[in-house]
């Protein structure tokens, strides 16, 4: 049976039929071609588990804050005591924001260039003080802390898939491919969704045929549990 906390109304308006199975299996996990952190791969089992097919939305995690009065990492201001020599000025809540550079990047080392630090920005104002949700509802939420994932998570009767299991189903069954998608980087000649210069996941996600086929249409990342994809607990 699929453990949910009965008392969680949040875990009852998500049926398992929402989610999808992942049989469990073994699988080679990380890379030595890529990052220096992926290595080295080696051989990894992982139980049979549920998974929610797209990540969690703006809508979504609204519900979750009304319901539970949550107030994210991004939107605390802060502790001093934390930041010894830190400028006043600077102690303010905000978070990072994604900016596509309109010139050429020499240096790939230097995030600032596509990253800025802004105040105000939060889940409710993706892009800083003057943005807000209109029209993202079901856009995956942004801007959040693993603590903030990991309380959806137990709010919802749920858990955070390891990373094993998210590279594990996010792999779609392509074990031992260079790619989520496959062994080669751009197949056809074509970009995916997923990847383009600057390593940034488009705003679709993981479709549920393409987990259920092994084929995930280059939109499928196969990054950490902070993207806070969310699974039922474990079957027993």
């Amino acid at each position: 049976m699929v453990i949910v906390n009965a008392t969680d109304r949040a875990a009852l308006s998500h049926p398992t039929r929402e989610m999808v199975w992942i049989e469990g299996g073994e699988f080679r996990m990380g890379s030595d071609a890529h990052y220096l952190e992926e290595a080295p791969a080696h051989r990894v089992r992982v139980d049979g588990f549920f998974i929610d097919p797209c990540p969690v939305t703006n809508r979504e995690f609204r519900e979750f804050v009304r319901a539970t009065g949550h107030v994210t990492f991004a939107e605390i201001a802060p502790d001093p005591k934390d930041y010894p020599g830190a400028l006043p000025n600077m102690l303010k809540a905000g978070s990072l924001v994604f900016s596509p550079p309109k010139h050429p990047i020499n240096d790939m080392r230097d995030w600032s260039q596509w990253w800025a630090f802004k105040f105000g920005a939060n889940w409710r104002r993706p892009y800083g003080p003057r943005s807000s949700l209109s029209g993202l509802n079901d856009h995956p939420v942004v801007h959040v802390a693993y603590s903030d994932a990991l309380a959806y998570a137990k709010w919802a009767g749920k858990d955070l898939p390891t990373e094993a299991e998210w590279e594990f189903a996010a792999r779609g069954g392509l074990d031992g491919a260079e790619f989520a998608w496959g062994d080669e980087f751009t197949p056809g000649g074509k970009q995916g969704l997923k990847y383009n210069r600057f390593h940034t996941t488009a705003l679709c996600s993981p479709t549920l045929a393409a987990l259920l086929t092994g084929r995930n249409h280059h939109s499928a990342g196969m990054g950490g549990i902070t993207e806070i994809a969310t699974k039922r607990r474990r079957l027993s």
